[in-house]
């Protein structure tokens, strides 16, 4: 996903959306930015942000204002989060390469516009009807590279042409799990490679899938 892309997007989903809608807005327009992790370990993803954002004429504290929201790596806060963003009434809801905030933010509001970006397919994942028409109040960019899980394994393989055992580190949570494993398990077995799936999520150890 191309940052000026993502921003151009939150642009145009504000833009677009009934003037009617922004009525009820604060004067100066709220964006709920909504993201795992915390403040301090995003600095350089939260700079690039706003950067974009000042990239397309919107100033942080001068004509926009953010509102972030941290899950600090715990995602059943993420309810609260979304409850407390649609309580002030921002004017769009914004979640980086977050999807499940993004399917937090669908579920709790059909008005406010919803804009997501990440490496997944929306359309899997339940976000959209379909990658040209999403319909609703979401929209967004995901680059999906499922297809590309077969690749990575035929160059380790190229730089590694002794080895017979490969390992996918995966989070089991993510919508492009399984479709990942599939596309490397069938890759390893192309090449007569042993394969082994390794999931793991934030704050918890490796552990082997069957």
């Amino acid at each position: 996903m191309k940052r000026r892309a993502f921003i151009t997007l939150i642009g145009g989903a504000a833009a677009a959306w009934p003037l009617a809608a922004h009525a009820q807005q604060p004067a100066m327009p709220v964006v709920g930015y909504v993201f795992a992790g915390s403040p301090e370990e995003s600095t350089h993803l939260t700079a690039a942000f706003r950067k974009g954002l000042t990239e397309t004429g919107y100033v942080e504290g001068k004509n926009v204002t953010i509102a972030y929201r941290w899950t600090h790596n715990q995602n059943d806060q993420l309810p609260a989060l979304i409850a407390d963003l649609i309580s002030h009434r921002v004017t769009i809801i914004v979640t980086p390469n977050f999807v499940r905030a993004a399917l937090e933010a669908k579920a709790a509001t059909s008005s406010i516009p919803i804009v997501f970006g990440g490496g997944f397919d929306p359309v899997q994942a339940g976000l959209v009807a379909s990658l040209n028409r999403p319909g609703g109040n979401i929209t967004g960019v995901g680059f999906m590279s499922v297809e590309l899980a077969a690749k990575r394994l035929g160059l380790l393989h190229e730089l590694l042409p002794g080895a017979a055992r490969f390992a996918l580190l995966v989070n089991p949570t993510n919508p492009n799990a399984q479709a990942n494993i599939a596309e490397a398990s069938a890759a390893a077995s192309a090449i007569g490679a042993q394969f082994e799936v390794l999931a793991t999520r934030s704050n918890q150890t490796l552990r082997r899938t069957e």
